[in-house]
C-alpha cells in the first residue's frame, strides 16, 4: 500500500509525459500513449525475406538481413518524433526506440543474429556539436532487448558530406563515395555485423559504409536495420 501511495504521488508531482502528444501516461516503462504508438505503422520487414530494405541494396551491398522498424513519411508524428531524438537532444526517446527495434529482432531474427552493433558513424564534428550520434542511441537501446554488443570507433567518417535530404539518387552516391573507413581488429574479424541507422531511403549511405567494413575487415558479414524506412 505505502508503494502505491508514493507512486501515486511521484506521478502527480513528476507526470509522465507522452513524448508524442504530452498527454499524462499511465505506465513509467513507455514514452508514447497507446494513441501514439497505433499512429507508427511498424512495417514487419524483420519477418519479411526479400522486404524492401532488402531491395533497395540488392547488387549494391551482399547483406545477410536487413529491415525497418516503422513506415516513414513527412510530416508524420514519427519525424517529429525522431527530430525530438536526432537534433534536440532527447536521447532516451532515441534509446526507447533502440529497445523497440531490438525486440522486433529478437523475435524475428532469434536464429541468425549479428555478432555485434555498430552505429552508423556521424563526422567527428558534426557529433561534437551535435554532442552525441542518434544511431549510438539506438542501439543501447537495441543492446539492452538482444544483449549484443555495440562498437565504437571501428568505422570511421572521414569526410564531411552535407545533408542527403534534397539530393537525387545520385548525387546521394557521390556524395557518400570514400567517405568511410573501417579498421580491424579481434573484436570484429568474421563477425556479423549489424549496421545501425535512423532512417534508410535510397540506401547510399549504408551502401557505402557497409561496402568499407567489407572491404577492411576480414570475414566480415553485414546486416542492416534502421527505424524508418522512407520510399523515394
Amino acid at each position: 500500500m505505502l508503494k502505491t501511495v508514493f507512486d501515486s504521488v511521484s506521478h502527480i508531482l513528476f507526470p509522465q509525459l507522452c513524448h508524442g502528444c504530452g498527454s499524462d501516461l499511465v505506465s513509467k516503462d513507455h514514452l508514447l500513449c497507446l494513441q501514439c504508438s497505433e499512429h507508427l505503422h511498424e512495417t514487419g520487414f524483420a519477418s519479411l525475406p526479400g522486404n524492401p530494405v532488402e531491395k533497395t541494396l540488392w547488387g549494391r551491398l551482399p547483406l545477410q538481413a536487413a529491415a525497418s522498424q516503422y513506415y516513414f513519411s513527412k510530416d508524420s508524428l514519427l519525424q517529429q518524433l525522431i527530430h525530438q531524438f536526432k537534433y534536440k537532444n532527447n536521447r532516451g526517446l532515441g534509446i526507447y526506440f533502440g529497445k523497440l527495434m531490438g525486440a522486433a529482432l529478437a523475435s524475428a531474427w532469434h536464429q541468425v543474429l549479428p555478432d555485434i552493433l555498430i552505429p552508423l558513424p556521424l563526422f567527428p564534428d558534426k557529433e561534437r556539436k551535435r554532442g552525441y550520434n542518434q544511431a549510438a542511441l539506438l542501439c543501447q537501446g537495441m543492446e539492452t532487448m538482444l544483449n549484443i554488443p555495440v562498437v565504437y570507433g571501428m568505422v570511421q567518417r572521414i569526410r564531411y558530406t552535407s545533408t542527403q535530404t534534397h539530393k537525387t539518387r545520385m548525387e546521394r552516391w557521390q556524395n557518400v563515395e570514400g567517405v568511410f573507413t573501417a579498421s580491424a581488429n579481434h573484436a570484429v574479424k568474421d563477425k556479423h555485423i549489424l549496421l545501425v541507422d535512423d532512417v534508410i531511403t535510397t540506401g547510399a549511405t549504408l551502401e557505402a559504409c557497409g561496402n568499407a567494413i567489407l572491404e577492411d575487415i576480414p570475414g566480415a558479414k553485414i546486416s542492416i536495420v534502421t527505424l524508418a524506412y522512407a520510399a523515394l
